[in-house]
């Protein structure tokens, strides 16, 4: 009887951890060179896919930065947006009590002034209800 262990080869499923391994991959197949019994594979190959293995982690690692510095930059942003928009909607008030007869001189002011008329909608009726027994 052999000595033949049952074991199951586990792929990670993270991008890092893939990228990771296909890099160790990769190297462990240089070194092999010709010998390399990855040559075999006829489907994908090692000298065509492997140089595309460290860029990708790369530009996998600044992604991963830039989410990370973009969660710190919104947090940041959104401890100032609420006393912004406090003001914003103040000053809209303040100047528009004070220019009531000409709201459109707010738009100088950088806001979007709609002088339409509001178009009442009619309330939707009310559908027949259907009567029991039809």
């Amino acid at each position: 009887m052999g000595t033949r262990t049952p074991g199951r080869i586990i792929i990670p499923k993270s991008t890092e951890g893939l990228l990771k391994l296909a890099t160790k991959i990769f190297a462990k197949h240089e070194e092999d060179g010709a010998a390399s019994p990855l040559n075999a594979q006829q489907d994908y190959s090692w000298k065509e896919e492997g140089p595309k293995v460290a860029p990708c982690l790369k530009n996998h690692e600044d992604a991963e930065a830039a989410t990370k510095n973009a969660e710190r930059l919104y947090r940041a942003c959104d401890i100032d947006l609420p006393s912004i928009r406090a003001i914003v909607q103040n000053s809209a008030q303040v100047l528009k009590g004070i220019y009531a007869k000409n709201p459109k001189v707010l738009g100088e002011y950088g806001f979007v002034v709609d002088d339409s008329k509001q178009v009442k909608q009619d309330k939707p009726k009310d559908k027949p209800e259907d009567k029991p027994g039809e």
